[in-house]
């Protein structure tokens, strides 16, 4: 007997969520502080104008 797997709705990921995982993930790996991280994160930056999240 085959069994079938239903397909589960996705859930959106906010970008605040996106930011903060970003941000304490790079905290680790640097010893940064991760409010820093969010910080540069947050502020636009010329360079990548065209980049959206989500």
């Amino acid at each position: 007997m085959k069994t079938f797997a239903t397909k589960k709705s996705r859930k959106s990921v906010s970008r605040e969520a996106i930011i903060r995982a970003v941000a304490t993930s790079t905290a680790v790996e640097t010893g940064e502080s991760s409010k820093a991280i969010e910080a540069r994160l947050r502020t636009p930056s010329p360079r990548l104008k065209s980049l959206r999240l989500g």
